[in-house]
């Protein structure tokens, strides 16, 4: 498999494997524990609109970090950052200081983590492969998540939140540990144009961010109340969803590598759009709920590599990738808040969580439309082939 011969990718995707052990645990009870700590559900997705207002602002001062240091540096202090706003998590009890101190750091790690890993992993990575690349991080992240969040819930109900969210600082913080045999990746001073080639990513992204307002963040409210806001159900439904999803990872890399993105598109968006009805359909059924919190399977074996392919593809084509996605993750973000902010108001409004959930289907539509035009010019050649990234 030519695709595993990168060296590079594979210790990068080593690093995720670990990160997303850590983010299936602790990360995937962020949400839920802030609500069973006290904030209400549309305080906790304002909270969550709060971060990414943050990491909108905070993004510029990545592209001037980076032309310092290089792509390298920065992941692995986005890593450590992360890390540490699990021990604050523990301490929210209801609005006030310890929320807003949580709500700063996280915007200050998640700010520096991704923006720099997504350009990092776009320069790295081989466009070829891409497809495949992409899908197996994404199974390698599925694969980890089964036991992640049993012991997460496990921790909570018997242990207490600072040891589960202090375990799960210490394996963002060990995730690193990887990234210190990848080479470094420099930033050039200048890249004129790199603005303009990032658009069409941004819209991608923003589209995307909107779609997980509803996909993740709502529905991760939904499915904790669904199963009577028990720590150790939800985990467990968290857990079913990963078997799944490490079965299903690898399906469609290969597709998109074979020249089959436009058709791919269309089963992206559409299971997509599927998964939001049937988590809206399933809200308040605790049976229903868990079967659609697995089906998410397929959204992360057809959704994620092909917007993710499309992505970093004109990431490594662009004049330089931080810029490129330095430029898309603000996209991300202004997506994903508006799309909490709605979701909040609708939910303060008195609006069922299941309305809250089919918003996401206007972000899916806005990215099946983006995605076909992307997979069209390339299928036309009209698509730019990839440059050296400076």
């Amino acid at each position: 498999m030519a695709f595993f011969r990168n060296t590079t990718v594979n210790l990068l995707n080593l690093h995720y494997g670990v990160h997303a052990l850590a983010l299936s645990g602790g990360g995937a009870f962020f949400a839920v524990f802030l609500l069973r700590a006290g904030v209400p559900a549309h305080g906790v997705l304002a909270s969550l609109a709060a971060i990414l207002i943050g990491r909108f602002f905070i993004r510029p001062s990545v592209l001037i970090l980076g032309k310092r240091y290089g792509l390298k540096p920065l992941v692995i202090v986005g890593t450590i950052l992360t890390a540490l706003q699990y021990p604050l998590l523990a301490e929210v009890n209801g609005v006030g200081w310890p929320l807003l101190a949580l709500c700063a750091v996280s915007s200050l790690g998640d700010t520096f983590y991704w923006t720099s890993y997504h350009a990092y992993f776009a320069s790295l990575g081989d466009a070829e492969h891409r497809g495949h690349q992409v899908g197996a991080r994404e199974a390698i992240a599925a694969l980890v998540g089964i036991a992640a969040p049993l012991l997460t819930g496990w921790a909570l109900v018997t242990l207490g939140p600072r040891v589960a969210f202090g375990a799960t600082a210490v394996a963002l913080a060990l995730s690193a540990l990887p990234l210190l045999k990848t080479p470094n990746v420099l930033v050039a001073a200048d890249a004129p144009g790199a603005l303009h080639a990032a658009w069409p990513g941004v819209l991608m992204l923003a589209a995307d961010g909107w779609t997980a307002a509803g996909y993740v963040f709502v529905w991760q409210i939904a499915l904790f109340l669904s199963l009577g806001e028990s720590f150790a159900a939800f985990g467990g439904a968290m857990a079913l969803a990963a078997v799944a999803g490490a079965i299903t990872g690898l399906l469609l890399g290969r597709f998109i590598d074979a020249g089959h993105g436009r058709r791919a598109v269309w089963l992206a968006a559409g299971t997509m759009a599927a998964a939001l009805i049937f988590r809206a359909t399933g809200y308040g059924h605790p049976a229903v709920a868990v079967v659609a919190n697995a089906a998410g399977a397929l959204v992360n074996a057809f959704y994620t590599p092909t917007m993710m392919t499309a992505v970093y593809n004109q990431a490594q084509a662009s004049p330089c990738t931080l810029r490129f996605h330095v430029a898309t993750e603000g996209g991300w973000d202004a997506g994903g808040a508006a799309g909490c902010l709605a979701a909040a108001g609708l939910l303060w409004a008195g609006a069922p969580l299941w309305a809250a959930i089919l918003l996401s289907l206007l972000g899916t539509t806005a990215a099946f439309a983006l995605l076909r035009r992307y997979y069209g010019a390339q299928a036309s050649g009209v698509a730019q082939a990839p440059t050296p990234v400076r």
